[in-house]
């Protein structure tokens, strides 16, 4: 489907469609440049959403849940939770140190720093808020079990991105809330016992279509053949 090119203004943006490779290649995490003013009508959601149910899922179950949020209360709540589980998860970075031992004093990661910042203070602003879950608790679970219940719902989720971008709208795969994901089931009446959060997804138009592809030049050390 075309999309629209060039920076949010008072003229439409010329129409550019994307090739499969392009929109594979350019669906970028976005959060700066989310347009917080541009409604977003629910059937543009529901139609992402739909294609993304065609995403491969264990024995087609389609174990996968969603709850999309545009009521202006409930997302001032919802990004009340964002920054208070974002709070906790930086001071546990003082307190113990990242597991991965990521360097953050990098340009790179300064940058997307102030990306994420940015996110968590407009959170509320945004115009639609999804929540992905899949049924079932991953609380102790084999890693078979873990595998196989992520891979019913990860591939939807990501399809759903695509879409989005396909018709010039942009999200970020954010999962800072689940530090304090019972607080957040309790405000969306999600089931905790019974469904496992996947993320918060902020969607929105985006400012401009044109993104770059990312730098993932380490990625390509990462590649073996019939070893490790």
């Amino acid at each position: 489907m075309p999309l629209r090119q060039g920076m949010a203004d008072a003229t439409p943006d010329p129409v550019l469609p994307l090739t499969i490779d392009e929109l594979l290649t350019t669906t970028r995490a976005v959060r700066r440049r989310l347009d917080l003013c541009r409604p977003v009508p629910r059937a543009t959601v529901e139609q992402c959403l739909s294609l993304a149910f065609d995403a491969p899922n264990g024995s087609n179950l389609q174990l996968w849940r969603w709850v999309l949020v545009d009521d202006p209360a409930v997302k001032h709540e919802m990004a009340r939770i964002y920054r208070a589980a974002m709070e906790d998860h930086v001071g546990r970075l003082r307190e113990t140190g990242d597991p991965a031992g990521a360097d953050y004093s990098t340009p790179e990661a300064q940058r997307i720093a102030a990306s994420v910042y940015h996110l968590r203070d407009h959170l509320h602003e945004v115009p639609v808020l999804v929540v992905p879950a899949v049924s079932g608790r991953l609380d102790g679970a084999s890693i078979f079990d873990q595998a196989s219940l992520w891979g019913s719902v990860l591939p939807a989720v990501w399809s759903f991105m695509l879409a989005l971008r396909s018709r010039g709208l942009g999200s970020a795969w954010t999962t800072l809330h689940l530090r304090r994901e019972r607080e957040m089931a309790d405000l969306l009446g999600i089931p905790f016992e019974r469904a496992t959060q996947a993320g918060l997804f902020p969607v929105a138009y985006t400012l401009g279509t044109r993104f770059k592809r990312g730098d993932r030049a380490r990625s390509a050390r990462t590649i073996r053949w019939n070893h490790w």
